[in-house]
């Protein structure tokens, strides 16, 4: 694997984590119980997010320039 592609990689992967992250972070609500937390919906929300972050990476990702 080049190492065009590698970095590549990385920088996609790192993308799409923090997405996920950000994604389940915004679906808990402000002021509320984690117990009342729907964490199937939020790791839910966060997978979907995730691949969508995958496929935008694919046409560009700043990060990976050189």
């Amino acid at each position: 694997m080049s190492t065009k592609i590698k970095k590549w990689v990385r920088a996609a992967l790192v993308r799409a984590i923090k997405t996920f992250a950000q994604t389940v972070a915004s679906l808990i609500t402000v002021g509320g119980i984690i117990q009342e937390t729907d964490w199937e919906l939020a790791i839910s929300a966060g997978a979907v997010a995730f691949v969508y972050s995958l496929l935008t990476s694919v046409a560009g990702i700043p990060e990976a320039k050189e």
